[in-house]
Order: structure tokens, then C-alpha cells, then sequence
């Protein structure tokens, strides 16, 4: 009898322990991780601090290692893509490009134009002439001979913000990027150029004596990266990693390794 009820109870037993392992659920195998998105970010990479190529050939810069951040956030892959300024809205629309990350002004034209990300520097246009060269004031362009880049922000300036100074000019010198118009002004074709507070403020670090900058800019601005219009997702997720940047001391410790000061627009 007592072998018949130990059996009985080791059948039980044995039936409990197949019951509770069949039971158990199988681990689920982890998730695969999203690909990157392929991203083509245009630049002009003769505009130091922001896109410049260094003595490897290598493009580097400000945003070039702001904009590496945020696509390593927003799981983008970038791959940077030397543009001619002048055809930058070209280039976008017919999908060469995806972004345009490289000090890009926000003006009324371009949001007319192009979908932009949040601002996120500060920055402003200077007026730079030849050390010594008295030049104090927008009003003292009058009878000069401007140089700016062709379809950049002092160009707008004179050409569409503030049409009457662009007018009292003696002539206005476009230039396919900021280097060509350095160039003109040491050998002096032109009398000065606008040019933006960072590159300004770069190049006279790295030409100490040679350059005076207007302390007074000819225009404040902020700078935000441009899109296609209809490209939202993309935005979306560029605001996204770029606000994530700022609240957490990234885009403030990129800035000053770049410029020695936070120029980082934040929210209000």
C-alpha cells in the first residue's frame, strides 16, 4: 500500500512539473535596433568655424559637430556634402541635398522658402575692413565698394532688407565664399565686407592686427538648420535632438569649444 501511494504521488508530482513547464514562456528575442536614416547635409566648407576643411582635408567644425550629435540622437546617419552657396535652394529641392547645416540666417525670405528647425545660435552681421580703415557705421558704406557672399545674409541685406543703403553703394562685389571676398579686401579692390560675427571673429583671431571688426553689427540674427517645406519628420526630429542638446550642457560645451562663448539660442 505505501508503495502504491508513493508511486501515485511521484506520478502527481511528475504531471504538476511538466504542467508548470509547459507553461513558462519562451524569452522573446531582443528587438533590432532601427537602421539609420542616410542623411545629406550641404555646406559651404570654406566657412570656418561652422564647415572648414582642416590640414587632414577633413571637414570639420562647429556645426559640423553639432549636427553629428543630433543625428547620432535622432538615429540619422550624415554624410556632409560641399554645396555652392550661391545654388543652396537648388540643391534642396531637387533632393541632392536633405539639410542645409551651416550658420544658415533666419530671414522672412527663407521661411518663405525653406522648413526650418528652431533657432539655435545667436549671431549677427559685422562689418570688416582693412586695419586702420575708417568704416564705423551702415551709414558709412555710402560710396564704398562692398564685398559679401553671393546669396548670404549681408547680400540680403543690402539687396532686399535695406534696399536704399544697398543703393547709396558705389558697388556691391558677390563672391562664391568668404575667402574670395579676404582676398579682395588685402589687396584692396573692395573697401569692406559684411560677413557673420563668427567667421569675422575667427579669422581675426587667426590674422591678429589685420582686420577691424564694426563694433555695432549691421544686423542681429539667429541661425537654424533648413529643410525641404514638406520634410516634417525630418524637423521633428532634428528640434527634437536639438533641444535635448540644450537642456542638457552639449550644444553649450560644442559652442565654447569652438568659439570660447555660448552663443546657443535658447527657449524661453
Amino acid at each position: 500500500m505505501k508503495k502504491l501511494l508513493v508511486g501515485m504521488m511521484s506520478a502527481a508530482m511528475l504531471v504538476m512539473m511538466v504542467g508548470c513547464g509547459g507553461g513558462e514562456k519562451k524569452a522573446e528575442a531582443p528587438k533590432k535596433a532601427e537602421p539609420a536614416q542616410k542623411v545629406v547635409i550641404g555646406l559651404d566648407d570654406n566657412f570656418a568655424p561652422m564647415g572648414f576643411r582642416d590640414k587632414d582635408n577633413k571637414i570639420v567644425g562647429l556645426d559640423i559637430d553639432l549636427a553629428r550629435e543630433a543625428c547620432k540622437r535622432a538615429n540619422l546617419n550624415p554624410e556632409f556634402k560641399p554645396i555652392d552657396w550661391g545654388a543652396k535652394e537648388a540643391e534642396i529641392k531637387s533632393k541632392r541635398i536633405d539639410l542645409i547645416w551651416n550658420c544658415f540666417t533666419v530671414n522672412p525670405e527663407r521661411e518663405k522658402v525653406y522648413g526650418l528647425s528652431k533657432p539655435y545660435l545667436n549671431n549677427a552681421q559685422m562689418i570688416v575692413v582693412r586695419k586702420g580703415d575708417k568704416i564705423e557705421k551702415p551709414a558709412d558704406l555710402k560710396g564704398k565698394i562692398v564685398g559679401v557672399q553671393d546669396d548670404a545674409t549681408g547680400d540680403y541685406i543690402l539687396t532686399k532688407r535695406d534696399k536704399a543703403l544697398g543703393d547709396s553703394l558705389k558697388k556691391l562685389n558677390k563672391y562664391p565664399d568668404f575667402p574670395a571676398a579676404y582676398l579682395d579686401l588685402d589687396n584692396k579692390r573692395i573697401d569692406c565686407i559684411i560677413v557673420d560675427a563668427v567667421l569675422a571673429y575667427d579669422t581675426n583671431k587667426k590674422n591678429p592686427g589685420k582686420y577691424d571688426v564694426m563694433k555695432t553689427p549691421i544686423a542681429d540674427e539667429v541661425v537654424a538648420v533648413a529643410f525641404r517645406k514638406d520634410d516634417k519628420e525630418l524637423i521633428a526630429k532634428i528640434d527634437k535632438a536639438l533641444d535635448e542638446m540644450k537642456k542638457d550642457g552639449t550644444a553649450k560645451k560644442i559652442c565654447e569649444q569652438w568659439l570660447g562663448a555660448d552663443m546657443i539660442k535658447y527657449e524661453k
